[in-house]
């Protein structure tokens, strides 16, 4: 199922976590710093590791977009880092200066959560840098947290072992009192939501001291509240379990335990798949990628595991499924930053499956593949075959055509047109959209989001700058 391909021996103290982007691997460790690695080769950026933290780093994640790599430590910040230069772009500091456990970031990143050791949250805008909202959450340490899927509410785990639910007010929705004995580890929503009416479900996996993993079913009615359904415990690992992850097309959820495995399962008959037993202490992070059928692991032997799911499977699944709008990992991104896996699998779904060895072993990555030509095909990939390459060719054209509109991450698209956004807003529901189409929508006496058919608070439209710069940046590449 699955199998070892690269370990990463950089961090001199115990790896506590570790989070993929469509290009990158990152992790952080107790030595106090990030280290940041490349998925073409598993070399380590320019820039790395990232040193701004004055304590260990218990967590980090990516923004949906890759562009941000968010960090926090026990030195009571939050750092977010820019992925083309390394550098600070922004700190936050946690309210009380208590040592920050866990982050998380919206799917739009327009909010960043921490939470700490005295049992409080923040809530900030990233565009204004301004608190939105702190509180306490729970009398112990807050040990996990995970935004929805559709970024207006998020979930909380701490080491009495509860799980709440909260909205981004603060208003608690649902608690689910002793969800694990002797405390949460980890918890983790998936990515993927399912609307039926005024009816939003998702699913959570969490894990805990328990020694148990589990998976729940989350629904959110717009009269009859939020509710909270167990639908598996997993009980194969022998030892506390704490890191827990659902690949992003929701069929998989991986776990690490004291035991020193990591653990694979089908997320949805929650059966036990595999188990991996390469580390030699405790497994305390674990992560999917969402483009390449890769899996990484971290644990307190300071190494980082990435591991190839050995069906050759990718984790991918849609950014927001909710926007009807479903992609395969290599077309998530633009094809001149493909690398050769990419390419393979592309070719793969075009039906070119025999091209596959040819084109690895002539190292065709994406921009190798937008230069091809008729003569180059016959000449250099000996394919001599005159229909083949011209299907080939058709097909290159077809990636060059859409090049502009279709090679769009998702996230600079509107969901309610599905085009590249010029003027992107925030609205009372988390997500961006193009202004004149939020406008026009709200201006048919539309007062629920389109994303989640859930009441819109407020009717505002905050321009989202650093989305309208990141489109720019994008346009430019063009």
């Amino acid at each position: 199922m699955a199998s070892a391909i690269h370990t990463l021996r950089d961090h001199r103290d115990d790896v506590n976590c570790c989070a993929f982007s469509a290009t990158l691997l990152a992790s952080c460790s107790g030595d106090k710093t990030v280290r940041v690695y490349s998925l073409n080769d598993f070399s380590e950026l320019h820039f790395s590791p990232l040193s701004g933290h004055g304590y260990g780093v218990h967590w980090c994640c990516f923004s949906s977009c890759g562009n941000y790599l968010a960090s926090c430590s026990t030195d009571a910040t939050v750092i977010i880092w820019s992925m083309d230069t390394g550098e600070i772009m922004l700190k936050y500091e946690h309210p009380g200066r208590s040592p920050v456990r866990v982050c998380a970031l919206t799917p739009d990143f327009s909010l960043v959560l921490s939470g700490a050791s005295d049992g409080t949250v923040a809530l900030w805008d990233f565009q204004s840098t301004t608190l939105r909202r702190t509180g306490a959450v729970t009398e112990a340490t807050v040990a996990a947290c995970s935004f929805t899927p559709c970024g207006q509410m998020f979930v909380t785990g701490c080491t009495l072992g509860d799980l709440k639910i909260w909205d981004l007010d603060l208003v608690q929705l649902h608690t689910q009192k002793d969800a694990h004995d002797l405390g949460v580890t980890c918890c983790q929503c998936d990515s993927i939501c399912h609307i039926d009416g005024e009816r939003v479900q998702f699913r959570l996996v969490s894990c805990g001291q328990d020694s148990q993993l589990k998976i729940w079913i989350i629904s959110q009615h717009a009269v009859a509240g939020c509710h909270m359904q167990l639908l598996h415990t997993l009980k194969a690992q022998s030892g506390p379990v704490l890191s827990c992850a659902f690949s992003s097309d929701g069929q998989l959820v991986v776990s690490g335990s004291v035991d020193k495995t990591v653990t694979l399962y089908d997320a949805s008959q929650g059966v036990l798949l595999h188990t991996l037993s390469q580390h030699e202490r405790y497994v305390t992070a674990c992560a999917f990628s969402p483009s390449l059928p890769y899996l990484a692991s971290g644990s307190m032997d300071n190494t980082v595991i990435v591991w190839r799911l050995g069906d050759g499977r990718s984790a991918e699944a849609p950014a927001a499924v909710c926007q009807g709008r479903k992609r395969t990992g290599h077309s998530r991104l633009l094809v001149s930053d493909w690398a050769e896996e990419h390419v393979a699998a592309w070719l793969a779904e075009e039906g070119l499956e025999e091209l596959v060895s040819a084109f690895k072993s002539h190292n065709i990555d994406g921009p190798e593949l937008l230069s091809l030509t008729r003569d180059t095909l016959a000449r250099e990939l000996s394919i001599d075959s005159v229909g083949l390459r011209g299907k080939v060719m058709r097909k290159i054209e077809e990636l060059r055509a859409a090049l502009v509109g279709s090679e769009a991450p998702d996230e600079f698209l509107c969901p309610i047109t599905q085009e590249v956004m010029k003027d992107p807003v925030i609205t009372a529901d988390g997500f961006s959209y193009e202004r004149e189409a939020m406008e026009s929508w709200i201006g048919a006496k539309n007062r629920t989001s389109p994303m989640t058919n859930l009441p819109l608070q407020t009717t505002l439209l905050t321009p989202n700058r650093m989305l309208k710069m990141a489109i720019g940046r994008w346009r430019a590449t063009q």
